[in-house]
C-alpha cells in the first residue's frame, strides 16, 4: 500500500474521530459529572413558583437582619430582632448541591431568635438553606448560600 496525501487525510480524520469519541465515552460514563435535578417534581413546583416570589419579596426588609454564623455545633441563626419569635412558624429546608440524599428539612420552633442546625446532620461544604415562615398572616421566605 503507498501512502499518499489522500491516505494521510483519511487517517487524520479517522485519529480526530476516535479522541472525541473517547472523550464522549469518558464524560457519559464518569460518575462526577452526574448530577441530579434540584427536586423530581420540578414541573409541579414551577406552577408554584409565583408564591416563592412574593414570599421572598415579603422578606427583603428582614433578609438583611438575618445572620448566618458556623458554630462548632453547628450553624446558629439569628432572626430578626424586630419580630416575636412565639409567632414565628414555617419549616428550615438544607438542600446539598453535590448529593440529594443530604438533603433534609425540619419544622421550625423558636424557644429564642435563635435557632441552631445542629453538626450531626451537616457534611463540610456547600449548602443552601431556605427558611420558610409565616408571621402575622405573611408568608416570608430567605435563601442563603454558606459554606460549612
Amino acid at each position: 500500500m503507498k501512502f499518499n496525501w489522500g491516505t494521510g487525510i483519511v487517517l487524520a480524520f479517522i485519529a480526530f474521530i476516535a479522541f472525541i469519541m473517547y472523550f464522549v465515552i469518558l464524560a457519559s460514563t464518569d460518575n462526577s459529572a452526574n448530577h441530579d435535578l434540584v427536586t423530581e417534581e420540578y414541573y409541579k413546583e414551577e406552577l408554584a413558583y409565583q408564591k416563592e416570589i412574593d414570599a421572598l419579596n415579603n422578606a427583603k426588609d428582614y433578609a438583611a437582619q438575618f445572620s448566618f454564623v458556623n458554630e462548632e455545633n453547628g450553624i446558629a441563626i439569628t432572626f430578626p430582632p424586630k419580630m416575636n419569635y412565639k409567632e414565628i412558624e414555617g419549616k428550615v429546608s438544607l438542600y446539598r448541591p453535590s448529593n440529594k440524599h443530604l438533603d433534609f428539612d425540619f419544622p421550625l420552633s423558636l424557644s429564642n431568635k435563635h435557632l441552631l442546625i445542629p453538626d450531626k446532620r451537616l457534611l463540610d461544604g456547600r449548602w443552601d438553606i431556605k427558611i420558610y415562615w409565616n408571621y402575622q398572616g405573611k408568608k416570608y421566605l430567605v435563601k442563603e448560600s454558606i459554606t460549612y
